[in-house]
């Protein structure tokens, strides 16, 4: 099955990203995907006494360009004989650009190597936070050291088992479907995750009769029915890959109990997963949470590759003009 048609690659030259394109050339080849890479080169600010419109800052600005088009061309010269790469340098904010591009040519993939700012401990530098905020394709962030084949692929699957949403069932179903690919092509080891709680547990506690008693009945209850609904998740799966596949692929199905913040950072780690595959919830109207609280809490702790997937109906708040 082709997952993709139109996939994006950006260039981020201040790390090693040999590994990434040729990821990013393996995708395009096994799904007969067009894929185009570009640049994003900074706007050049006049300095004091450099009118802004002069021939000094165009030139300034046309070498820029023309040295990042040369590396681009370098970076993707071993891969031309056999594949065709469309190629561009943009100019303006990196986040912005990007995403402009991919509204205008309808880009159903984006990857990029993380920043890996150095001076903080998180691979995911202001760039891609914005990215994975505000794209709105699937955005890949790959490790600077990225493998050439993953060994272990974590994907992270939320649902409230009591109110049944299809957005949230959609968006289950594309991070299984993109993970089970992934997976099979790779000859991984697939890790499907939920993580659930019970938040009333500890007011119970404080008024009932029995109050353990009390406590036991509603975790039990809590958890049953989240694992009645894993079960369900599971079964589509099956449904949608094939016995066959499934057989192949063998997940794993894990359902913890707690924070998903804290959780699925420590299991990524546990498993020492090459890549998570995760969700991300809309909340419009709210600055810098448009990937939510709990998304973005567990985005900052990861250290390996991030396959980050929008639910149906979002829309960038990015706009094509301004």
């Amino acid at each position: 099955m082709n997952l993709f048609k139109n996939i994006l690659y950006v260039s981020e030259g201040a790390v090693a990203q040999d590994a990434s394109i040729m990821r990013a050339v393996s995708l395009a080849e096994n799904n007969q995907a067009d894929l185009t890479v570009i640049d994003v080169a900074p706007v050049i600010m006049a300095g004091v006494g450099i009118l802004r419109r002069g021939s000094i800052f165009n030139e300034l600005q046309t070498a820029t360009v023309d040295e990042r088009r040369k590396k681009l061309e370098a970076l993707i010269k071993p891969y031309q004989k056999h594949l065709r790469i469309r190629l561009d340098v943009l100019v303006g904010r990196t986040f912005l650009e990007v995403i402009r591009a991919v509204l205008r040519n309808d880009y159903d993939l984006l990857i990029k190597p993380a920043e890996n700012p150095g001076f903080i401990e998180r691979l995911f530098g202001s760039d891609d936070m914005q990215l994975l905020r505000n794209c709105p394709c699937p955005v890949w962030l790959t490790r600077a050291e990225e493998k050439s084949k993953y060994e272990h692929i974590l994907a992270a699957v939320d649902f409230n088992p009591d109110m049944p949403d299809a957005i949230e069932q959609d968006l289950n179903r594309k991070i299984l479907d993109l993970s089970g690919s992934l997976a099979f092509s790779d000859f991984a080891a697939l890790h499907v995750v939920h993580i659930w709680d019970a938040p009333a547990e500890a007011m119970l506690r404080t008024w009932a009769d029995d109050p353990q008693k009390a406590s036991m009945t509603y975790v039990e209850g809590v958890r049953s029915s989240h694992e009645s609904a894993y079960n369900r998740l599971r079964q589509q799966l099956i449904e949608r890959v094939g016995k066959d596949t499934s057989d192949y692929l063998s997940p794993e199905f894990h359902m913890r109990r707690g924070a998903a913040a804290a959780v699925i950072p420590d299991i990524a780690k546990q498993l020492h997963a090459d890549l998570v595959v995760m969700g991300t919830v809309a909340r419009t109207g709210i600055a810098g949470l448009l990937i939510g609280n709990t998304a973005e809490a567990i985005l900052e702790q990861l250290q390996c590759s991030v396959l980050a997937v929008k639910p149906p109906g979002f829309v960038s708040p990015v706009k094509l003009t301004g």
